[in-house]
């Protein structure tokens, strides 16, 4: 009887140590941000926005230097020129300044759009290539241990380098 307890309790702590092996979850980790950082596309990515942001930057430039240009020249004429002109004058200018601030809110929502636009197939890329290594090596859980993601430690297999091959760079 004593044999039979003794033999039980060792097939139920043999049975729980499996169970409790089988039960542990594989982890990775991954730099996202790092990768996308050297991925070709976000390059090319990030010098379309260059150029459109320095675009939209040249075109509110030479708009705001029309602006000071006639601000100075309206200044150095009011002494010459009636109140109501004066009036009038100020109004112009007022409404010039009025539209530069509009097309620099105007031009940041667009280089925010089509930043949006260039990083979601990106991102979509990356996503898939992280499911396809991870599942590939049998992992559960891949966590994205990129600067303020909220991992705080990753000591673990780091897939970057295989994602990068799956990638194709």
């Amino acid at each position: 009887m004593k044999h039979l307890k003794t033999l039980v309790i060792a097939v139920v702590l043999a049975v729980g140590s499996v169970s409790f092996a089988s039960a542990q979850s594989k982890v990775a980790h991954i730099f996202v941000d790092k990768l996308m950082q050297e991925m070709p596309e976000m390059k090319a990515a990030q010098a379309e926005l260059e150029k459109l942001g320095k675009s939209y930057e040249s075109d509110i430039k030479t708009t705001y230097q029309e602006f000071q240009s006639k601000a100075q020249l309206y200044e150095n004429e009011a002494s010459g020129k009636t109140q109501e002109e004066n009036a009038k004058r100020m109004q112009e200018i007022q409404q010039m300044q009025a539209s530069i601030q509009q097309a620099q809110q105007v031009a940041a929502q667009e280089i925010d759009k089509k930043k949006i636009e260039l990083l979601e197939p990106l991102l979509k890329k990356v996503n898939d290539a992280i499911q396809k290594v991870g599942r590939a090596k049998g992992y559960q859980y891949v966590l994205d241990a990129s600067m303020n993601s909220g991992i705080i430690l990753a000591d673990g297999p780091d897939l970057t380098p295989d994602v990068k091959k799956e990638l194709g760079f």
